[in-house]
């Protein structure tokens, strides 16, 4: 019977899962279906969804470096790359 390991604060497992489900996706070549697919439907969309990112930034300590910074990015084979 598998044991339940703490994994601290986060998930080592889960963070696993997660990355290789992304990398899935992003090879499946599905990603530019997806985003066309989140485009706003009409203006009222637009700016309800540019409101919610307001919203979203306005509770943020600061923005991760590595988003302006891609030298930045985690050397971490499980860190999610863009091709």
């Amino acid at each position: 019977m598998a044991r339940n390991k703490v994994e601290g604060e986060g998930s080592y497992t889960g963070s696993k899962d997660y990355n290789e489900r992304t990398r899935k996706f992003i090879d499946s070549g599905k990603v530019k279906d997806a985003a066309r697919d989140a485009e706003p439907k009409s203006e009222e969309e637009s700016h309800a969804m540019q409101k919610a990112e307001r919203i979203g930034r306005s509770h943020a300590k600061e923005e991760d470096p590595a988003l302006r910074h891609q030298k930045k990015i985690p050397d971490d084979p499980n860190y999610p790359k863009s091709k």
